[in-house]
């Protein structure tokens, strides 16, 4: 399997299983979120791994 360049270090849906049921849900009702949490969570590791300003982070789509 290839995965895209963006891709490489993203967390895998196993990964993110494990995560996800440790994130806080929100219990205010109000604006919807504008990005997913597991995009959220993708671009901090690659912050955090790449060591750029969020303004470099690359643009991709939205996953559903």
């Amino acid at each position: 399997m290839t995965l895209p360049v963006g891709a490489r270090a993203d967390l895998t849906d196993e990964q993110w299983a494990v995560l996800e049921v440790l994130l806080p849900k929100g219990k205010k009702p109000g604006r919807p979120a504008k990005h997913p949490k597991r995009q959220l969570i993708n671009g901090i590791r690659w912050r955090v791994r790449a060591g750029s300003p969020w303004r470099d982070l690359p643009a991709r789509p939205r996953a559903g």
